[in-house]
């Protein structure tokens, strides 16, 4: 931990500070309660252990100052004036306990562990807390063929390390449940899984969530919030769609991942932080280099180890497993039918398995408790607007099945792609990525914009 230590009897001072740091803390001493306040104003301390009787700055008005410059900061008091009263006024004014002078060294490095385990519980929970708020509907890595064994050989072999991952595959291929496993299979386990949904956010608001931002740092930071990357302290850090992530905020992502340090949004304090890396994207990231739109620096960064996730089409033995196993997850008893079984396995899933899920859901519903059969089966037709056109046929791949989404999109908006965005469900921005990433070019955006 970070501590400063205050006391105006310099020996005694510098006699706590030593014993301190050969404890393993980082240890600031002063001699007078002025110097310490202003230290604040410069420096963040998780703990602060002072003198209660000093002048003209004392004990008080240190804690005072700690608690006014970081809420979050423990307060401990050393007075050879103990009294009742005095521990009590402490107390309610904040601090977190005191001590009599003269006191053995070794309370002071039991309390200073307790504090160390109290400060590492509390950031556990706000990272459980954000997990628990980031979890959507997810399954298991289930099935048999060649390919998902691979993955798990892959992730067998990496899990043990702290080496960054790179986990790349379509989408709804099950990319975070592979980041997952890979946290649950490492030393990490216990600590937190961290999610940042880097296409679900603009830069401004993705920069602030994963470094956290001081108070005052925009309008309305009413106070000190940490990022996800310290709540990811001695966990693991899940970067979804990092391929969406814009040139600025990649020179920040890879200042990270070169030194481990960052600064809060409108902090001067560099942090340090442990937090394993897993990234996620359903882009190819190598073309992205050679076009220029990713820098190779931070591509060779990220693709320490890289984890290839095949889709649901090129792993068709796992298809009706994972169907049952999802089925007995949404609490349906029924088997699925020989005619039932052979639609599913015959499809593409260009959406994997986040679509089979979807699929089987639905089904489910229009079943309404009676055994599902084909009837309550249906697939998708990809082309939004209805039954295939003319000399059209069903897309086979999610490349030809995503291009007929965005032209269909795009055409029903009248070129509008703000509104072809909303239509889709996506961001305009994720809409341009796609729209360039499909040859589709950008070009003029008709209407309001809107």
């Amino acid at each position: 931990m970070k501590l400063l230590v205050v006391d105006d009897e310099e020996r005694f001072c510098q006699m706590v500070a030593e014993h301190l740091a050969e404890a393993g803390h980082d240890v600031t001493q002063v001699t007078s309660g002025a110097e310490a306040v202003r230290l604040f104003e410069a420096a963040e301390f998780d703990v602060v252990i002072t003198d209660l009787k000093m002048t003209p700055v004392d004990g008080i008005q240190v804690l005072t100052a700690a608690k006014a410059a970081d809420p979050e900061t423990d307060v401990v008091l050393m007075t050879a004036y103990g009294t009742v009263e005095t521990a009590v006024a402490a107390l309610r004014q904040g601090a977190y306990d005191y001590l009599t002078k003269p006191f053995r060294l070794d309370e002071l490095t039991l309390l200073m562990e307790r504090i160390q385990e109290k400060r590492a519980l509390r950031r556990e929970n706000a990272g459980l807390r954000q997990e628990l708020a980031s979890v959507e509907r997810r399954t298991e890595m289930v099935g048999t063929s060649t390919g998902l064994a691979r993955v798990r050989d892959l992730v067998a072999k990496v899990a043990p390390s702290d080496a960054t991952v790179l986990v790349l595959g379509e989408s709804g291929v099950g990319k975070e449940l592979v980041a997952r496993e890979i946290h649950r299979r490492s030393a990490r386990a216990e600590r937190p899984f961290v999610v940042v949904h880097a296409a679900a956010l603009p830069e401004n608001l993705l920069e602030s969530e994963l470094f956290g931002y001081e108070k005052g740092a925009f309008t309305g930071a009413q106070s000190r919030k940490l990022g996800r990357l310290e709540l990811a302290e001695g966990g693991t850090l899940f970067f979804d769609e990092i391929g969406d992530i814009s040139p600025a905020f990649q020179v920040k992502l890879l200042r990270f991942l070169q030194e481990r340090t960052f600064v809060r949004v409108g902090g001067t304090r560099t942090l340090k932080v442990d937090a394993r890396i897993v990234a996620a994207t359903n882009q190819d990231l190598a073309e992205a280099v050679r076009q220029g739109g990713f820098r190779e620096d931070l591509y060779y960064r990220l693709s320490v180890f890289p984890i290839q996730v095949p889709p649901l089409r090129e792993r068709r033995a796992d298809i009706i497993p994972l169907a049952r196993h999802i089925l007995a997850r949404l609490g349906c008893g029924h088997e699925l039918d020989r005619a039932v079984t052979q639609e599913l396995a015959e499809y593409d899933w260009p959406g994997n398995v986040r679509e089979l899920e979807n699929v089987l859901e639905r089904a489910m519903i229009l079943a309404a408790g009676a055994e599902i059969g084909s009837a309550h089966i249906q697939l998708p037709e990809l082309v939004v607007s209805g039954p295939a056109e003319a000399g059209h046929d069903r897309p086979n791949t999610l490349y030809d099945a995503e291009r007929r989404m965005l032209e269909d999109a795009l055409r029903r908006a009248g070129g509008n792609k703000s509104k072809a965005a909303r239509l889709l469900g996506i961001t305009r921005r994720i809409l341009y990525t796609k729209l360039e990433r499909l040859g589709l070019g950008t070009g003029p955006d008709h209407g309001d914009g809107t």
